[in-house]
């Protein structure tokens, strides 16, 4: 691929918002990402259960396709391919509109990291890939809500709750749950996909945010970033 790719569903009514859901990733390769590997399929199936629940009130919503699978250093790849993204987005909606990202694992990273874009109004990072040393100044005053595996295997959750501490001694409104479950967000699914969704309508400003999401926000630190997102199971 010499440009990333950019699957768009339109809104049935005319758009209000845009949602940006960007799949996950590996460490190194110049090798375009796979049509069936687990990532984009998983993201794919969130970006549908959105746009279904959301699509009618006028979200338009855009799967980001990357032009190779790695982040590669330095280089940043799918970083700079989210930023791609949002100025194709701005320039087919203009500047007004506000743009909700979504992104896992890597794509987690490279949302995290466009944060501070214009027109970006929230952030969802699902089992996001945060580097020590990942920065964080830029999301001054943004709106950041994270969800973390807690048996995750790939991206240990140390790296996001490390991440979410830095973010908000940054400035950043930053919330972060945890749930049963590895990185494939397979495990109570139902809860990864009903967290974005939400997250999406409060970012679009079609809901407020929900009771859970609006109590960690304004919880002090660092209670607001640990919250199981699922109850814990009764001893018998």
């Amino acid at each position: 691929m010499t440009s990333p790719g950019l699957d768009h569903s339109p809104a049935p009514v005319p758009t209000r918002a845009v949602a940006l859901f960007c799949h996950g990733g590996t460490v190194e390769s110049v090798q375009p990402p796979r049509e069936r590997a687990l990532s984009l399929l998983r993201m794919r199936a969130i970006e549908e259960f959105v746009r279904r629940s959301v699509g009618p009130r006028g979200l338009d919503t855009y799967l980001l396709r990357y032009r190779v699978a790695g982040w590669n250093g330095l280089a940043a790849d799918a970083f700079a391919d989210v930023r791609w993204a949002l100025d194709r987005i701005r320039t087919e909606h203009g500047e007004d509109l506000p743009i909700v990202l979504v992104g896992h694992s890597m794509g987690g990273r490279a949302v995290l990291r466009a944060g501070g874009e214009p027109g970006v109004a929230a952030v969802c990072g699902l089992a996001p890939w945060t580097p020590p040393g990942e920065p964080v100044a830029h999301l001054r005053g943004q709106t950041v809500v994270l969800l973390h595996g807690r048996g995750d295997r790939w991206v240990p959750t140390r790296l996001s709750a490390e991440y979410a501490v830095r973010a908000q001694r940054a400035g950043a409104r930053i919330a972060r749950f945890t749930v049963a479950g590895g990185h494939s967000m397979v495990r109570r699914s139902g809860l990864w996909h009903a967290l974005v969704r939400d997250v999406v309508l409060a970012g679009a400003g079609f809901a407020p945010e929900r009771d859970d999401v609006r109590a960690a926000l304004a919880m002090p630190p660092p209670d607001g970033l640990a919250v199981p997102l699922d109850p814990p199971r009764r001893r018998r």
